[in-house]
């Protein structure tokens, strides 16, 4: 894409419209078009989307929060930032989001908001969370910042809570060329608020209305955001497509699980992330054999020293700290060729602790 990010960008600079302005605007229209939503405001980074969605809420100190420890920190470093305690609620074993049954009992007095986090590509149960929530008044604000194009229901993320909050790190399924980030609402006056605290408070130029900050998106980003959106669908369904076959040739290897996908809900796969017992044993060996793997993540926030002060030690969340000691992130993007995926695929065969796997490795078309 090189050459035509080259010319979007260009008629960036043509234009002098460098913060805000015509291209920001105009992508904020296409991806709530996109998330069917009424608005999306376009922030600076993912980080700063939850927790100008927060602050828009008015959620502040003595109010708590409820998110889940398998996540990146900023999902908790942006609910510390307004001034709010988070609390944890452990994760269902096969989707690795939110249990439902975690969020009862994380429920208090105090809880103003649950944040699900739409970890890997799969979005939330969030059908059985806002019905928890509703019956308890509380806002949802999903963290989608894996889950560009996922849905549940039949409705996209974003368009699932009281407001989605989605980042635009280069390596996301629609990533810009640095940060980004934007809140998607039906709810006007969330909307109307995040515009205002993005930029300083303003609800016009040098009169403001609240103490905000600087997280504006600036014009190249969002021309190239604009860009790289007509392109997301098809790359979703690549990474899907790699994704159904990493699952049939990895089902018959031993002491390899493959993801879950609550059916009829629409997994993106941001990260393909299998779970394997011995996992630093597993990567060395995939490293051996040419395939560099990662980890998403390795330490649960919970156990997180910046976060110690929450009072929370190893045992809490079983389930997230179980998961966190297994997780391994296969190579998945959408270039990936299909002579790739083959080695990934056999290189995994080879690699797991008990060497027993079905079959060879299918043909994938690459595109």
């Amino acid at each position: 894409m090189k050459d035509e990010l080259l010319a979007t960008i260009g008629r960036v600079i043509d234009s002098g419209c460098y913060s805000g302005g015509p291209f920001v605007e105009a992508f904020e229209d296409e991806f709530a078009a996109y998330c069917g939503t009424k608005h999306a405001v376009a922030v600076s980074s993912g980080t700063s989307a939850l927790w100008l969605a927060m602050m828009a809420m008015e959620i502040g100190p003595g109010d708590e929060v409820v998110t889940v420890p398998a996540t990146f920190v900023a999902t908790v470093e942006a609910i510390l930032a307004t001034g709010a305690t988070p609390v944890f609620a452990d994760i269902d074993e096969s989707s690795y989001t939110m249990s439902p049954e975690g969020l009862e009992r994380a429920i208090s007095a105090r809880t103003k908001a649950v944040v699900p986090v739409h970890l890997f590509g799969q979005t939330a149960e969030m059908g059985a969370i806002r019905e928890i929530a509703a019956g308890r008044g509380l806002r949802v604000i999903e963290d989608a910042a894996q889950a560009h194009g996922a849905s549940c229901g039949g409705r996209r993320a974003g368009a699932l809570g009281d407001a989605g909050c989605f980042s635009f790190y280069p390596s996301k399924n629609l990533g810009a060329l640095g940060e980004g980030g934007a809140v998607t609402t039906d709810d006007d006056l969330v909307a109307e608020r995040v515009r205002e605290l993005r930029n300083h408070g303003q609800s016009r130029k040098n009169h403001h209305v609240a103490s905000g900050w600087n997280c504006r998106m600036d014009g190249v980003q969002a021309a190239v955001l604009s860009h790289k959106l007509r392109m997301l669908e098809g790359g979703n369904q690549r990474r899907v497509e790699i994704a159904a076959a990493y699952d049939e040739f990895l089902a018959g290897c031993a002491g390899v699980v493959v993801p879950a996908v609550r059916k009829p809900d629409h997994h993106v796969y941001h990260v393909y992330a299998v779970r394997v017992g011995g996992r630093d044993r597993f990567i060395r060996r995939m490293a051996g054999l040419g395939v560099e793997c990662g980890v998403h993540y390795p330490v649960p926030v919970h156990l997180q020293p910046a976060f110690a002060r929450l009072g929370c030690g190893m045992g809490d969340f079983p389930v997230a700290e179980r998961c966190a000691g297994e997780f391994v992130s296969l190579p998945m993007y959408p270039g990936l060729t299909g002579e790739q995926a083959g080695i990934v695929m056999a290189a995994a065969a080879r690699s797991c602790e008990v060497e027993a796997c079905a079959g060879v490795p299918p043909v994938i078309q690459s595109h």
